[in-house]
C-alpha cells in the first residue's frame, strides 16, 4: 500500500463532500482532542486521587460541615 497515493485518495474525497455532519466526523477522527487529566499539575492530580481515595473509604462531609469550616 502506497501511503501517499491513499492519503491523495482521501483528500479528493473529502473535497467532494458537502455533507458539514460528515465533514465535522472527519475533523473529530484528525483533531486530537486533549484529555483534561494531562493539563493538571502533579499536585492537582495527587489531590484528586486523594479525593477519590477518601470517597472510597467513607470519608465524606455534609455541605453544612463544608461551610462552617470555610467560615472560620
Amino acid at each position: 500500500m502506497n501511503i501517499q497515493a491513499e492519503k491523495l485518495k482521501l483528500v479528493k474525497m473529502i473535497l467532494d463532500v458537502d455533507n458539514p455532519n460528515l465533514i465535522n466526523k472527519v475533523k473529530s477522527l484528525l483533531y486530537k482532542e486533549t484529555d483534561f487529566w494531562d493539563t493538571l499539575t502533579i499536585e492537582q492530580k495527587e489531590d484528586i486521587e486523594l479525593g477519590i481515595e477518601e470517597l472510597d473509604n467513607g470519608e465524606t462531609a455534609s455541605m453544612d460541615e463544608i461551610l462552617k469550616d470555610l467560615r472560620k
